[in-house]
Order: structure tokens, then C-alpha cells, then sequence
């Protein structure tokens, strides 16, 4: 199954800690602020986290919430999904941001 995301950037420029605690796990918090303008990162890891959400719902495999769904970076830069261990799915994952969006697709194998 397929899931895909875009997002407007803006939409995660200058919230509140509660906003970010609400939807991202710690080490994606801790990843995003690394960078010198955190919200092209946090938009990009909402639209991986629906893009997962969709996909896994279309297996019809129910997502508690978003920090449910952490997205990683490996030293090679590449994402990948870290799931819930009772998910035992593979999930294949890219996402991108230019300008003032952001976009993400996932792949579940079955």
C-alpha cells in the first residue's frame, strides 16, 4: 500500500514546544531543532508520519497517534520509519522540502 503527504511549511514555522511535543518523538524534536530553520525538517516528517498513517491504515492497521511513528535518519542521510514492535511491517519511505513545502510517499510491503 501507498500513502502520500504535502504540507505547507508554514504551518510548523514558530508553534509552541506543546505543538512538536504533541507530534514528534523526542529524537526527531532533538534532529529538527539541529537544523538553522527547523521547520522545513518538521514539515517533512509530519507528511512522512501521514504518509505512513495512510498506508498502514489501508492495511488496515490502526496508528495510536503520530509520536507512534518516529522518523529516523540513518549517518547515510537516508529516513526510515521506526514503528510500534507489535507492526511488523516493512516500510519503505522518501521525503522532500523546497521553498515552502513539503512532501512524502511510503511504501508498506505486504
Amino acid at each position: 500500500m501507498i500513502g502520500i503527504d504535502i504540507e505547507d511549511i508554514s504551518r510548523f514555522q514558530d508553534k509552541p514546544e506543546e505543538f512538536y511535543n504533541r507530534l514528534f518523538t523526542d529524537e526527531e524534536i532533538k534532529y529538527c531543532k539541529s537544523n538553522k530553520n527547523p521547520a522545513p525538517h518538521f514539515a517533512a516528517r509530519f507528511c512522512a508520519k501521514e504518509a505512513v498513517f495512510k498506508a498502514l491504515s489501508a492495511c488496515d492497521i490502526n496508528i495510536p497517534s503520530y509520536k507512534s511513528i518516529e522518523i529516523l535518519k540513518k549517518e547515510s542521510g537516508a529516513v526510515y520509519v521506526n514503528l510500534p514492535q507489535n507492526i511488523n511491517k516493512t516500510i519503505h519511505i522518501s521525503i522532500s522540502h523546497e521553498k515552502d513545502k513539503a512532501i512524502a510517499i511510503a511504501f508498506v510491503e505486504k
